[in-house]
């Protein structure tokens, strides 16, 4: 029997043997049961039973799928169901030595796949499946300890002081948790839960982060509860598959498609071969009829084209340039957990960076404290113990969200260099008038009059920071709980739009202005009193009294200038997004060579409209002074609220200043997987680097995401790098090149492999012959097999090059390539064959016979040496990879073996010896100088094929060409100065 929660609360839905009826509950004296009534039954049911019904078990459970059935699922493979239909037709056609070789070949790869795949399923069942014992308060009132399969929404959880893993998502009622979300995050700072604030509005988890507890983090410390207990109260919001953790197992085993176009064209390059193995189908088919041969070989031979002209290796092939990219990115620090997003890195044509912890340092550094008020600012005071005794050192003192954890300060570093010199003891309630207590201030012992002593302050309400509100404020009692003070602390413009106006000092905008554009972190406080503790945060933040600005050195890591600057030679756009003011993000623009010294910086200003005015577009530069007459390089500069009203209001305008901001400053954490989503519609391949929690909806929507945190931690982004700075871009976009660019070679590779054998299998389907199974062994496993192995090393070269290689496979260039390429492989067969019938002493085939009757024979043994030079000529030609990979002598491995094979087809030509000739089937040619003329026209074919043909690293398009495609596609052609 089901049970399914109406909307309403009288009515429940009952299924009964499928069908749904309406059943009313009836009142009960427990108040843990109800009673069911359909006007035919009555049913008596548990309340918690019944949630349970509803939501089931609290379970990730991931299952771990035997190799029985993983090995089904494997064989189901579109690739490996070619590859079993391919070795059933060779050993039928007793081409058993490849058969085999490439069955066991399968058999192997299929082995490694089930074996990493179980891996990976066991590691993430571990990972998902929590199952632990908790203390829970329900309907009844009592507490109990319950298994946490048991919990349901609406259970109310009990977090005890020295913390757990939370098994659920939960919302935060009473008391402070010290929260450790690096598993969701890869931010590595602790963070401090707050009590859900009480109101009327509806929860949701994403705007209220700060007072949610999610499944899988580790819950460090927990205090401030209530009466009887020490730890923390919570109430249960979602369970299983429906918890942060549960989606985020989600996206791990339904990734989302990659929308890249070389994956997309290679599937519709398979296709083309398809094509023309139907044509070489029926070409063979008519051929072999004509022959008489029997039906069984006629319909071997003419299946067997389509196993050469679409090689069964060629998907597994492409991949191994991929795979050398993961393993040169792991050696370097840089983790991967989605593989195919390297070959993307290769297209990026935008980064996008966070400024606090990315570009800058995390430390930030204390400049001063400046106390302001009606009469002004105060002299500038650099060390915050100075100050006297007063509003401004207490809330210095009290205004953040560190805590103690045996006894060592944790949170945020900025918080951490505010407070450094203050202290956290242990107090009981009584001293504060009962109030409960979660942490007690004492500002430091003022060090010019040491008998000033500076009464300790209670911390009894936390209301944490918000990068949507900007702020954050508190709320203390002092010894007795006699008064209360509510101290803020957030973006000086924040901070000074809820105080009343004439606390601000009349200089604020201009000494705010000087600041940021020294590249100075500033923090705006005031305080203000009341007559009870027990507040809302709307109550607290208005009406305050401004107390002044602490200013914070934030120093560039001497990385990131070195790093942009290499961005900008190779022509990739570097674009600055951070939640920091505007006048300070482009300090750090310039700082960091975003933003030339000789370029000027335009600031757009958008607001949105009012009941008097309608919304308005203004752009003006960074020195009001300076002249817009002339010609300069420039740069745009925008905020959150003006992004956001340029959004709503000027949607036309949107684009033009995308493609020339270079600083969103003010930014919210949706605004920046906005910015990126907006980027991305102008055909950008978007890159974001970011190391906070803010950064998560950002990481994800970027084509590549790289967090600069732990890597075992951070699942955000499919790139997380172990350096806490952002050397790792190039590095990655230079791997990513040379991966794809491998990609291409291997592609390319393999399809002229299957041209070059195509052709070769019709000419002397043509002649009434065949090529021999050991020749078609030596070709399929030592000219290309080995060689499609080892053409992925070598690694990436050591610079950027403002050319990006190519991602479309159906692009001119490639098939052009691959056409000229085909036409002289015809071209040079023809030839071949033409001198064997002019030179030497042709000898007609019997033509009563077909296929292997008429081994050895000159036809089938020429086809064989120029086949065989032309697979070693491929692989030379298609590994031309300037400017994106090192040259080929770094891949030595490679190198070597084509000098062996070159030698080993040398020999098998000018003197190949009885037994090479019994082995391999081959004609006994003895005309030497027809064997050099063999060689000297092997040479001339890699000349024309090396020299003629331009390769696919090299077309590319400028950053300036790709921005007006851009514009055209939007309708019109912009003067940028003009327009602005």
């Amino acid at each position: 029997m089901r049970y399914y929660l109406f909307e309403g609360r009288r009515y429940l839905w009952l299924d009964r043997k499928g069908a749904f009826i309406r059943v009313r509950y009836l009142k009960s004296k427990n108040r843990n049961k109800r009673d069911f009534t359909d006007g035919h039954c009555r049913v008596k049911l548990d309340v918690n039973s019944f949630r349970r019904r509803i939501y089931g078990p609290n379970l990730i459970d991931v299952p771990v799928k035997p190799y029985i059935k993983l090995l089904f699922e494997e064989v189901l493979n579109p690739f490996y169901v070619f590859q079993i239909f391919s070795i059933t037709l060779w050993m039928i056609d007793h081409y058993y030595y490849y058969a085999i070789c490439i069955f066991i070949i399968s058999i192997i790869s299929i082995s490694i796949s089930l074996y990493e795949t179980r891996k990976q399923s066991v590691t993430l069942h571990s990972m998902a499946r929590l199952v632990t014992n908790v203390t829970v308060r329900r309907n009844s009132g009592g507490e109990e300890c319950v298994s946490s399969v048991d919990l349901v929404p609406g259970d109310c959880l009990i977090i005890p002081q020295e913390g757990l893993l939370l098994p659920c998502d939960a919302a935060l009622l009473a008391g402070e948790c010290l929260v450790n979300e690096s598993m969701l995050t890869g931010e590595s700072v602790p963070v401090l839960k707050t009590p859900l604030p009480a109101g009327g509005g509806k929860y949701n988890s994403e705007t209220e982060r700060r007072h949610s507890l999610f499944c899988g983090t580790q819950l460090i410390q927990a205090k401030g509860g209530g009466p009887g207990h020490s730890g923390a109260l919570a109430v249960v919001t979602s369970t299983g598959f429906f918890t942060a953790k549960g989606s985020l197992i989600s996206s791990i085993l339904f990734p989302p498609p990659i929308n890249f176009r070389f994956y997309q064209d290679s599937v519709k390059f398979l296709l083309i071969l398809g094509c023309a193995a139907l044509i070489g189908t029926i070409y063979s088919f008519v051929i072999l009829l004509r022959a008489n041969v029997t039906w069984v070989e006629l319909v071997i031979r003419s299946l067997d084209i389509v196993t050469i002209a679409v090689p069964p290796a060629l998907p597994a092939a492409i991949t191994t340039g991929t795979i050398y990219a993961q393993r040169r990115l792991k050696k370097q620090g840089v983790f991967c957990i989605s593989p195919p997003r390297i070959n993307v890195c290769g297209k990026v044509s935008v980064f996008c960076f966070d400024k606090t912890g990315t570009l800058t340092e995390e430390g930030l550094d204390v400049w001063g404290v400046m106390e302001g008020g009606p009469a002004g600012f105060s002299e500038l005071v650099p060390e915050p113990r100075q100050l006297q005794p007063g509003p401004m050192l207490s809330g210095l003192a009290c205004c953040h969200t560190v805590t103690l954890l045996h006894d060592q300060p944790i949170g945020d570093p900025l918080e951490l260099k505010m407070v450094e010199s203050t202290g956290d003891r242990n107090v009981v309630n009584a001293e504060f008038g009962g109030h409960k207590v979660l942490s007690v201030m004492r500002p430091p012992t003022h060090q010019i009059q040491t008998q000033v002593s500076v009464p300790a302050l209670a911390i009894v309400q936390r209301f944490p920071f918000s990068s949507a509100l900007q702020r954050m404020s508190v709320v203390t009692v002092s010894s007795g709980g006699r008064s209360a003070f509510a101290f803020i602390k957030g973006s000086p413009e924040m901070v000074a739009s809820l105080c009343r106006a004439e606390t601000v000092p009349a200089q604020f905008s201009s000494e705010l202005r000087n600041f940021a554009s020294e590249g100075l972190r500033v923090l705006a406080l005031a305080a203000v009193s009341f007559s009870c503790v027990s507040l809302h945060r709307g109550d607290v933040e208005k009406d305050m009294q401004f107390l002044g600005l602490l200013l914070m050195k934030n120093l560039a890591k001497p990385e990131s200038a070195k790093v942009i600057k290499i961005l900008r030679l190779a022509h990739l756009r570097s674009v600055m997004v951070t939640g920091d003011n505007i006048l300070t993000a482009v300090n750090v623009a310039k700082i960091c060579g975003m933003v030339g010294s000789d370029e000027k910086v335009i600031f757009v200003n958008a607001t949105p409209p009012t009941a008097r005015s309608m919304p308005t577009l203004r752009f003006s530069l960074e020195d009001t002074q300076s002249s817009v007459e002339g010609s300069f390089g420039y740069h745009l500069a925008i905020n959150g609220k003006s992004f956001a009203a340029l959004c709503d209001y000027f949607p036309e305008h949107l684009p033009k200043v995308l493609m020339r901001a270079t600083v969103f400053a003010r930014m919210a954490p949706d605004q920046k997987t906005q910015l990126v989503k907006e980027l991305q519609k102008l055909n950008y391949r978007v890159g974001m680097c970011g190391d906070g929690a803010n950064d998560c909806g950002a990481l994800r929507a970027a084509d590549v995401g790289v967090s600069l945190s732990e890597a075992e931690a951070s699942v955000a982004s499919p790139f997380t790098s172990k350096t806490e700075n952002i050397s790792c871009v190039p590095l990655l976009i230079r791997e990513g090149r040379c991966s794809l660019v491998t990609s291409f070679s291997l592609f390319r590779f393999m399809a002229m492999y299957s041209l070059i054998q195509f052709c070769s299998v019709l000419i002397v389907y043509t002649m009434k012959t065949e090529i021999a199974d050991l020749q078609f062994l030596f070709c399929d496993i030592c000219l290309v097999t080995v060689l499609a192995i080892v053409m992925g090393r070598g690694g990436p070269s050591n610079e950027l090059h403002p050319c990006r290689p190519p991602a479309s496979l159906l692009a001119l260039p490639v098939l052009g390539s691959l056409f000229l390429h085909t036409c002289t492989i015809i071209l040079v067969d023809t030839v071949n064959l033409t001198l064997s019938v002019v030179l030497c002493r042709y000898i007609p085939l019997n033509s009563t016979v077909f296929g292997t009757a008429n081994l050895p024979n000159m036809e089938d043994t020429t086809v064989f040496d120029m086949s065989g030079f032309q697979y070693i000529i491929m692989a030379v030609v298609v590994t031309k990879s300037y400017p994106h990979k090192k040259p080929l002598f770094y891949n030595v491995i490679f190198l070597c073996l084509l000098f062996i094979l070159f030698g080993v087809m040398t020999w098998l030509v000018v003197y190949p010896g009885h037994i090479a000739c019994r082995i391999f089937n081959l004609y006994n040619i003895t005309d030497m100088n027809f064997k050099l003329l063999l060689v000297a026209l092997a040479a001339l074919n890699f000349l024309i094929c090396f020299f003629s043909v331009t390769d696919v690293g090299i077309p590319c398009c400028s950053l300036k060409f790709n921005i007006k495609v851009i514009l055209r596609r939007q309708g019109s052609c912009i003067d940028w100065r003009h327009d602005f």
